[in-house]
């Protein structure tokens, strides 16, 4: 449940995310007001730890904002040109194809990593093409 502190703010349980403003707020208590860190970390309802750890970051770097996430990198980024050489040769080449086309060249990326790759560069693919494609194959089978 969320209660209401001070300037209107609600705040709920431990391990929710803490935006950037509260933290200045918090901050600026200890700082611009003499605040102690525990008085500041119950007026906001915060941790003290992490009331202290921003002051600190503040001290240092001169902003409280988190620091970026980890993560690994892209694999079909890495594979940026040879995706669009493909493409450039074989426009006409769906997601599954270029799927197909890549695993030929001994590079396995899934269609759907492929789709969201093309789509986040704004290269998508014409879904119109694929869908013909099946309808003749149906109208072929159906004859």
């Amino acid at each position: 449940m969320a209660e209401e502190l001070e300037g209107g703010l609600a705040v709920s349980g431990p391990g929710r995310a803490v935006g950037v403003e509260l933290r200045e707020r918090a901050v600026a208590a200890v700082l611009q007001e003499g605040m102690s860190m525990a008085a500041a970390a119950r007026r906001f309802g915060l941790g003290e730890r992490n009331v202290s750890r921003w002051v600190k970051r503040f001290v240092e770097r001169g902003h409280v904002r988190p620091d970026a996430r980890g993560g690994r990198p892209s694999r079909v980024e890495a594979e940026r040109e040879r995706i669009v050489r493909l493409l450039e040769a074989r426009p006409e080449l769906s997601s599954r194809a270029l799927s197909e086309a890549l695993a030929a060249e001994g590079v396995q990326l899934a269609a759907r990593t492929l789709r969201r790759f093309l789509k986040r560069h704004r290269m998508e693919r014409s879904r119109r093409l694929a869908v013909r494609r099946r309808r003749r194959r149906w109208k072929a089978g159906s004859d």
